[in-house]
């Protein structure tokens, strides 16, 4: 990835939590997720302290929640799809608004919202506080195999060069005066998908030359030490110890 690249994602900022590197933030994150995935869906509170969780980390890593509520509307499919349950799910129903709806689509419905919303609000945060290069270089450091990593950085840094490629061929095609009106035009997509495809190799093929000649042998050099003390991993474990205390509490409490 060239210097500079920053993912969209990525708000730029000097917290604590922009410090914390990557691979704390990582095992943070997966754990709290667990947790959350573990609770029962009847403990309401549970749910509940866990945003207030998430509400903390946010204000410490001075991201608006204004800007963790805009990206968090990428799980509206799945609220669709929540709130459509109780009407499909069967079982003993309950009077709602003067709606019948099933009992345990409700209870179906709300586990949906509650953990999948957690859990892209943490990821929300993840991103926002962890530049992609970065997260990469967690990544290796938790002894994910290199040649993974690899794969996932191409993709990140040749992500935007191919969706430019992209844009730039339909730009081509309206200048000459095509529309798709419908499937009869569908031939013309293809052959333009087939040349993206075949320009995206070829590309490829001369990134992967280019590195060679660089002496490239199979492994990235890593320019960032992204070691973590004892410290680090200490401030890193406070979420999910606190949620693994909810979660304990979500079990044992009545």
């Amino acid at each position: 990835m060239g210097a500079g690249h920053v993912h969209r994602l990525y708000v730029r900022g000097d917290s604590p939590v922009h410090r914390l590197p990557p691979q704390c933030k990582l095992v943070a994150h997966l754990a709290f997720v667990l947790a959350v995935v573990a609770t029962p869906r009847e403990r309401v509170w549970a749910f509940a302290a866990y945003a207030a969780l998430l509400a903390a980390v946010a204000a410490a890593a001075r991201i608006p929640y204004g800007t963790v509520l805009r990206r968090t509307m990428i799980e509206v499919p799945f609220v669709a799809f929540a709130l459509a349950m109780p009407f499909v799910a069967t079982g003993p129903e309950t009077a709602v608004l003067g709606l019948h709806l099933s009992v345990e689509g409700l209870w179906g419905a709300w586990n949906i919202l509650a953990k999948g919303t957690l859990g892209v609000v943490a990821s929300v945060l993840l991103a926002a506080t962890t530049e992609p290069r970065l997260l990469l270089h967690g990544i290796e450091r938790l002894r994910m195999p290199q040649p993974i990593t690899q794969i996932a950085a191409f993709m990140l840094r040749y992500g935007d060069v191919v969706a430019a490629e992209l844009g730039r061929m339909r730009t081509a095609r309206a200048a000459r005066g095509f529309e798709p009106r419908g499937l009869r035009d569908a031939r013309v997509l293809a052959r333009s998908l087939g040349a993206l495809f075949l320009r995206s190799y070829e590309r490829g093929e001369r990134v992967h030359l280019a590195m060679v000649s660089r002496g490239y042998d199979g492994r990235m050099p890593v320019p960032y030490d992204v070691a973590a003390s004892p410290r680090q991993w200490s401030a890193a474990a406070a979420l999910p110890l606190a949620a693994a205390l909810i979660a304990l509490a979500a079990w044992t409490v009545p």
